[in-house]
């Protein structure tokens, strides 16, 4: 069996499901309690607050459906990058990996692997890393951290 090492943190599943759900739904309340009801809105007229209310909307939602909802859950072994949207998993051997691209947040790392030819979730896939599983296992596999392109060591 291969030694089968999860990269992205656990805390995915709470970003990708719960987080969106509970924005989406309280603001979409608000949203249509604000269309709902009628008067002005500590002193802002209707029109423009129901304008305000929904672009706030709109702009959360987008930014959800852009950065938080294409994470997926990444694992890794001796061949295989497997990913998973927690409802299918497709693996990717290293050969059709292109690069991964590390990139530091402020508060976390993610990593996007991005393939040579488009895979069944595109042609690039993106999680959220848990540093410690993801650099105990490149320096412990240096096989494959050669094989995916990965190289700083010192991070």
């Amino acid at each position: 069996m291969p030694d089968m090492q999860r990269i992205s943190t656990n805390a995915t599943l709470i970003l990708k499901f719960f987080i969106p759900t509970v924005w989406i739904t309280f603001f979409g309340a608000v949203t249509i309690a604000a269309f709902l009801t009628k008067g002005t809105f500590y002193g802002i007229p209707e029109g423009p607050f129901k304008a305000i209310v929904f672009a706030f909307f709109a702009i959360g939602f987008l930014f959800l459906w852009w950065a938080v909802l294409r994470l997926k859950r990444m694992e890794i072994d001796e061949e295989y990058v497997y990913v998973t949207n927690y409802f299918k998993t497709y693996r990717y051997p290293f050969s059709s990996v292109e690069k991964l691209n590390l990139k530091d947040f402020k508060f976390f790392k993610t990593l996007e692997v991005q393939l040579k030819e488009p895979g069944s979730f595109g042609e690039s896939m993106t999680c959220v890393i848990s540093e410690k599983l993801f650099f105990e296992y490149m320096q412990e596999h240096p096989k494959v951290a050669f094989a995916l392109g990965y190289r700083p060591f010192d991070s």
